[in-house]
């Protein structure tokens, strides 16, 4: 009896290995190809192992690589030149606490979706805060910002179809059924999230030139042109675009969203604790430099940055939120964030409203690195694209001569994001650049395709409001020397 059990499992062991060799001959049909051509292609992506908590400071394990211990793995301190946790509450001790303190109260995990059982009171606190903090009427939260791309997005631009008999927002009856279609405007740098909420929502979609107010018009002008009848619009833009730093042009947006009828929606994922001086966005960097800016129809943003948690968001008037939480399928039909995380969410963005001169040290911050970044040779791009308006055209206008539209231009000209992007171009050399900078204890990654376009690789800085004037300096005289040579 056990000679014919063993024989039976070990027909079963071999019957087992053919039929994970066949499955794996079918699995590698999808993925060989593309992983040796990432490879060759220097695109392929592993992860780092870091072993203590997001700071600006982290140890980061490594392998050694000569001698007797090789391959032996230890754990080293790096300074972080790379995260976006731009105002470092991740490890702020007094919000680890309450952390702590609301998975005791809340549990781990919030057990359905906000519409079934998921909705419990850290939720409706952490939404009456965000509305607060941005200004606006109201907010709904999502697991991720990501997700809230994807399904505000989808939810906005997707074809409407509406019953004979229904009243329209006039009041007025439809005698038949009507279709409504939406033609959405992108910048060309938007995020993934943003171009995937597009696909999502099936709109077609016309592509402007980066931050080129220009190009915007043109291409409403060809979808005016392309389209009649009942057709909505929508512009979408990043508000600080994540691999160039630079900011989007708020006020004339504004200004061609409603001279166009267009809805107008921003990703606030970069800005929010990062511009302004109380660190609320965009629309307060630009009334801060004294340009009249009110905020978009449709303003989106992310918890897991500047705010130092996790979950995404969008704020604006109660009527959007209330579509939304009845339209956005990644909101409708996904588990919500634990309530311990949207307490922590809540407690987090408290403590931006709290210290302002966090944000604001944060800004001197980026400054400073900028400033040495050019005093050792390195072009930062401080200062911007000079977009229409060019170098001469700026310098001879004077305060007194610019427009609306330049002045706007030139503030946009004047500050810069927390990310800093310093361009290699080659996708190897980037990564070689990156592999130098590790050695000497600063981890920056190199940012490659299809991250951003070929041929436009880069090493991609971000700073934090706890970095050192110290670490800045050291960081930007490696950078200098690692690009030199």
């Amino acid at each position: 009896m056990d000679l014919l059990r063993t024989e039976t499992l070990a027909d079963l062991t071999e019957n087992a290995k053919k039929r994970n060799e066949a499955s794996m001959s079918v699995l590698n049909d999808f993925t060989d190809d593309f992983l040796q051509a990432a490879k060759e292609a220097h695109t392929y992506r592993t992860m780092r192992h870091i072993c203590t908590p997001e700071a600006s400071h982290v140890e980061i394990i490594e392998a050694a690589q000569t001698g007797a211990t090789s391959g032996t793995k230890f754990a080293r301190d790096v300074l972080l030149l790379a995260s976006n946790s731009y105002l470092d509450l991740c490890n702020e001790p007094e919000l680890k606490q309450a952390a702590a303190e609301a998975v005791l109260k809340w549990g781990t995990g919030s057990g359905g979706a906000r519409l079934t059982t998921g909705n419990k009171t850290p939720h409706e606190e952490l939404e009456n805060t965000l509305a607060h903090f941005k200004g606006e009427e109201a907010a709904i939260t999502f697991a991720t910002g990501y997700m809230a791309n994807v399904g505000t997005i989808s939810a906005l631009a997707s074809k409407q179809v509406y019953k004979a008999g229904s009243k329209n927002a006039a009041g007025v009856i439809r005698a038949d059924d009507e279709q409504s279609e939406c033609i959405v405007f992108s910048d060309e740098l938007n995020h993934a999230s943003i171009i995937d909420g597009i696909r999502l929502s099936k709109a077609k979609c016309y592509v402007y030139k980066h931050n080129d107010m220009v190009d915007l018009q043109r291409a409403i002008g060809e979808a005016r042109a392309a389209f009649t009848g009942d057709v909505r619009k929508l512009i979408v833009t990043d508000a600080v675009f994540s691999m160039d730093g630079d900011l989007a042009n708020l006020p004339e947006l504004q200004k061609i969203a409603k001279a166009n009828n267009c809805l107008l929606m921003i990703d606030e994922a970069h800005s929010t604790g990062v511009l302004g001086k109380t660190g609320r966005g965009l629309a307060e960097h630009f009334n801060d430099k004294g340009i009249p800016c009110d905020h978009a129809d449709v303003t989106l943003g992310t918890m897991s940055k500047a705010i130092g948690c996790e979950g995404g968001f969008v704020v604006g008037k109660k009527s959007l939120i209330e579509f939304l939480k009845n339209k956005a399928r990644s909101f409708i039909f996904s588990t919500s964030m634990s309530p311990a995380m949207a307490q922590a969410a809540c407690n987090n963005l408290k403590f931006i409203e709290q210290h302002p001169e966090r944000v604001q040290q944060l800004q001197k911050n980026v400054m400073f690195f900028c400033e040495a970044l050019e005093k050792a040779g390195v072009c930062t791009n401080r200062f911007g694209r000079l977009s229409d308006l060019g170098e001469a055209r700026l310098s001879d206008l004077g305060e007194a001569g610019l427009s609306d539209l330049e002045k706007s231009k030139s503030v946009y000209l004047e500050q810069h994001s927390a990310i800093v992007p310093i361009v290699i171009g080659d996708e190897a050399a980037a990564l070689n650049a990156s592999a130098k900078l590790q050695e000497m204890g600063i981890l920056i990654p190199a940012i490659r395709y299809p991250t951003v376009a070929k041929g436009q690789a880069r090493l991609r800085a971000s700073i934090m409001a706890t970095h050192t004037h110290k670490d800045l300096l050291l960081a930007a005289n490696a950078i200098a020397d690692v690009l030199k040579n």
